[in-house]
């Protein structure tokens, strides 16, 4: 028997005294944490969130909720809360991802709302709120691709030169972050975590909130894990949000040929990270679904390590662990 859905079940029933409700799964999660729709009799459907306390932690839940809420960003309302036990009822913002509703004629509507919502979150900075996005968690999650994708999903120990090749771009990544400004960063800003009702878009998914580098966000929504776009497309809506964050007085850069550069390679950082997190979720915690995607981001970075010359040594590593020649390319 699963004891903590029947604790769940308890506490729900002390949420709505008098009234019978239904639990259904509600949604899949890559850490420890459950989601359940608690449907009512009367039509009514909240969301129950279920997260072992010895695992995960709620309160980040609640407080980055209320950021996000005070920002006029439409984030799911906190109804009731046992952070000791580890539960949360929330309001339900529906069952239709941006990645079930997202095509080619939806997604321009969809990524604008989208880029709206992004700007209101930045423009609610209140820096020293949210634990910073400093060099050490950068580091920490590029260490991930080395120890869980190249070491333990493809098999391979790097040499010492591939080491200090890796560390070089490791390096310059980590500086060309720290050097954007900072702003909240929501940290898996991403079709899947963004649901489609009114107003739109809601945000989930978002309690491991920082405050960090201004694209970082970006980035996140148009090089997706699960779904990707042609260059023109990327560009073309990377541009649509500069210009209103200038608009909105944000902190981008003056010149866009600047912000995309730091697009990019805030990208590259994210895309080693999610290379080494499906490898660890498929060999450590058994979700094999994930490791299914890490050719998309092996594609992400190969184009963006062959454009700049700082990033060519990651190319040539990438090409190393494929068993590729080599190609001379263009680089900036």
């Amino acid at each position: 028997m699963d004891s903590r859905l029947l604790t769940l079940e308890r506490w729900l029933t002390a949420q709505f005294p008098g009234a019978s409700f239904t639990l259904a799964p509600a949604s899949a999660d890559a850490s420890f944490r459950r989601y359940f729709r608690a449907q009512l009799a009367d039509g009514r459907s909240y969301i129950a969130m279920d997260a072992p306390p010895e695992k995960e932690d709620c309160a980040p839940f609640v407080r980055v909720a209320a950021l996000l809420r005070e920002a006029g960003v439409h984030a799911p309302q906190v109804l009731a809360q046992d952070l000791a036990q580890g539960y949360l009822l929330l309001s339900d913002l529906g069952r239709t991802t941006y990645l079930d509703a997202l095509d080619d004629g939806t997604a321009a509507a969809l990524f604008a709302d989208a880029t709206s919502a992004l700007i209101r979150w930045q423009l609610g900075t209140r820096p020293g709120t949210l634990p910073r996005y400093d060099e050490a968690l950068l580091r920490r999650e590029m260490a991930l691709f080395p120890e869980w994708y190249v070491g333990r999903h493809l098999g391979i120990s790097l040499s010492p030169a591939q080491q200090a090749a890796l560390e070089g771009v490791v390096a310059a990544l980590a500086r060309a972050a720290l050097a954007q400004p900072r702003v909240y960063v929501h940290r898996d800003y991403m079709p899947r975590n963004l649901m489609l009702c009114e107003p739109n878009p809601g945000v989930l998914d978002f309690q491991d909130a920082v405050e960090g580098p201004i694209s970082y966000d970006m980035v996140s929504l148009l090089r997706d894990a699960f779904i990707s776009w042609d260059e023109e497309r990327v560009l073309d809506w990377t541009v649509r949000y500069w210009e209103n964050a200038k608009k909105a007085h944000l902190p981008v850069a003056a010149d866009f040929a600047e912000f995309w550069r730091s697009f990019e390679w805030m990208g590259l950082q994210r895309h080693l990270k999610v290379l080494g997190i499906f490898a660890r979720l498929t060999h450590r915690d058994g979700k094999a679904r994930y490791v299914e995607d890490t050719p998309r981001f092996v594609r992400y970075a190969r184009a963006v390590a062959e454009r700049y010359a700082a990033l060519n040594p990651l190319a040539r590593l990438l090409d190393e662990l494929e068993g590729r020649q080599r190609k001379t390319a263009y680089t900036f």
